[in-house]
């Protein structure tokens, strides 16, 4: 296989992705664990399809600089000012904490201090490919902890520069090389090129994108956005930084350019690929028989480090006020071992501070810690994360909003998110009354700030239901946004309260047949008109006049509500209600078909030849 050429070789990679990557996911473990999954299959110590890992493991690589890049252009200059604190302080507790308490241990265990120091500094990068890309899969990006793992990677990036410029002066034996552009003038180098960089995006990069723009050759603006993302990361590469500190910051300078969507939509791709294959290369470099030589040491150094960092990061956590429930995807995204922990291994080990073995035990202990956080997250959301949901404390609401007096209004609103505050300020506008209840303390404290007088409460609790009037008012609006207690109030409102009209909001088709089964009728699904609006709209920037539009629109409201009636006798068979689905679309569509011959044929024999019949 080593001598096949580069299309079987791709062929294997991209064949192993395509295969472990849904098995993964079908599994519930994400897509990471896929691509190492499958790394380990064709690796070395599996089907030894390829043998060759350093190099690809270089090239994919590049998968993080773009992935650094596209994140930098959705940071502002101004938001990643605002970041200055977490970044240089939470990622400096992080890196140099985590450092300390390994050098600690490993002098404990009787090694020599600078190779406990080296090896207490690999261990304590963390991996950005992991963490950015968990956060990106999960959507978690602009949450609180979100925020903080990118500062503490970025912290990393920047950190990389000083460490192995250190790990040369640790080493017993005197150095050659890797003093090779250190120094003033190395130090003088790379300010320049930092300094050129953000100078450069600044004056030179948005007229570029312009003129590229220009000629209207949309895989020439890709080419460009790949170029401009490859140039940044080998000038810093040149200077000894980090590509992807270089890429981050190419990033922020376009962040507030006209071209930012395009570069993302463009680059998205590549990132996409680049970062699968940088896992396949982590999971082919795993050194199963430094493993097998030593697993008990082998577990306990990556149980070790991996207690650690979750104690150091869980102080973090704790220190930046986190939320409680987003503590635990903060602490595991950060735990691992990281990208820059095998290029501080390797410059350890060309100058003489650790010998070979000792930086190949160290490399397998990383690649397992990144093998293992993507386990250990879906246990974490299915045992840790429900613990602390149930101990975090609950946002008590203000006394004022508590409902403590009878209401007398004719119209009760039960739910005031999207849809409950349209039908309040109809309502209101309109000069009439309405009791709204609201089981959300912090929307509640934010709608009254617009000065609505919402009452905080749960609809489900019958005593509260009394005491805002439930029985002498006129009608009930269930707004609640969750399925199953919306259902559940609407069957305490039926039963206690039948006087009442409940004029019901379903989310979709099944949360309306649960209501319709408790015998409600006045029920509107959220999305309907208002997509039934756009479609309205799109017939007539298609050419239909206004009332043909409308009159469709409602033709088609109807007809799918008249489907829904008919499905309300099937509930619970699947197959039986997709059958329907299917026979109502096509009875639909075959019927308008017969519509639209019908009415050419009538034009025809008034020999008017206009093509249009609306």
């Amino acid at each position: 296989m080593e001598h096949a050429n580069w299309l079987s070789t791709s062929a294997v990679y991209l064949g192993a992705a395509v295969l472990a990557v849904p098995i993964a996911r079908l599994l519930g473990l994400g897509a990471i664990v896929g691509y190492l999954a499958a790394g380990i299959a064709i690796g070395p110590w599996g089907l030894r399809l390829v043998t060759e890992t350093t190099t690809i493991l270089h090239v994919a690589e590049f998968g993080v600089v773009l992935m650094l890049f596209l994140v930098g252009l959705e940071l502002e200059p101004r938001r990643l000012w605002a970041l200055r604190r977490p970044i240089f302080g939470g990622g400096s507790l992080q890196l140099l904490g985590s450092a300390a308490l390994m050098l600690g241990v490993g002098v404990a265990a009787g090694l020599p201090w600078p190779v406990a120091l080296v090896a207490g500094l690999g261990l304590a990068m963390s991996s950005t490919a992991i963490g950015l890309g968990v956060l990106a899969e999960r959507n978690l990006g602009a949450t609180t902890s979100g925020q903080h793992v990118l500062s503490v990677a970025l912290l990393q990036d920047i950190a990389a520069i000083p460490v192995l410029a250190l790990v040369p002066l640790l080493a017993a034996a005197p150095l050659g090389a890797a003093h090779e552009g250190g120094g003033w003038w190395g130090a003088a180098k790379a300010l320049g090129v930092v300094a050129g960089i953000v100078f450069g995006g600044r004056l030179l990069l948005r007229p570029a994108l312009r003129w590229i723009a220009r000629s209207d050759t949309p895989e020439i603006f890709t080419a460009a956005a790949l170029l401009l993302v490859v140039a940044t990361a080998t000038l810093m590469q040149a200077v000894g930084l980090s590509m992807a500190l270089g890429a981050f910051l190419a990033g922020v300078l376009l962040a507030e350019s006209e071209y930012r969507r395009a570069l993302e939509t463009d680059l998205e791709p590549f990132k996409g690929l680049l970062l699968g294959l940088f896992f396949i290369a982590v999971g082919m470099g795993i050194d199963f028989a430094v493993i097998a030589a030593h697993p008990g040491w082998m577990a306990a150094v990556v149980a070790g480090f991996l207690l650690l960092k979750a104690a150091v990061l869980w102080l973090l956590a704790h220190l930046a006020r986190l939320p409680l429930a987003e503590r635990p995807v903060f602490v595991i995204l950060l735990a691992q071992g990281g990208e820059f922990g095998f290029v501080v291994f390797q410059a350890a080990q060309q100058a003489g501070v650790i010998d070979g073995a000792t930086s190949s035990f160290l490399v397998a202990a990383v690649a397992i810690s990144m093998l293992a956080t993507p386990l250990l997250l879906p246990l974490a959301d299915r045992w840790w994360l429900p613990r602390l949901a149930a101990r975090a404390p609950r946002t008590e609401p203000p006394a004022e909003t508590r409902l403590s007096e009878p209401q007398a209004a004719p119209v009760i609103i039960a739910g005031f998110g999207r849809f409950g505050q349209v039908v309040g300020r109809l309502l209101n506008a309109s000069g009439l009354q309405a009791t709204v209840l609201e089981h959300d303390a912090e929307q509640v404290e934010a709608v009254r700030r617009f000065g609505w007088p919402v009452f905080y409460g749960d609809a489900s609790r019958l005593d509260l239901l009394r005491m805002a009037g439930a029985a002498e008012a006129r009608v009930f609006v269930l707004a609640i946004d969750d399925v199953e207690q919306s259902v559940a109030v609407a069957a305490l409102v039926r039963e206690h309260f039948p006087q009442l009209t409940v004029v019901a909001r379903a989310r979709n088709v099944t949360h309306y047949l649960k209501l319709r089964a408790l015998g409600i009728t006045l029920i509107e699904r959220e999305t309907l008109d208002a997509s039934l609006m756009s479609g309205r709209h799109v017939l007539e920037q298609l050419g239909w006049q206004p009332h043909a539009a409308r009159n469709q629109a409602l033709r088609f409201r109807q007809h799918t509500v008249a489907l829904i009636e008919q499905m309300r006798a099937h509930v619970g068979d699947e197959q039986e209600l997709i059958a329907l689905a299917k026979q109502g679309r096509q009875q639909l569509e075959a019927m308008w078909a017969q519509e639209r011959a019908e009415q050419a044929a009538a034009r025809h024999r008034r020999g008017w030849h206009d093509d249009s019949t609306h």
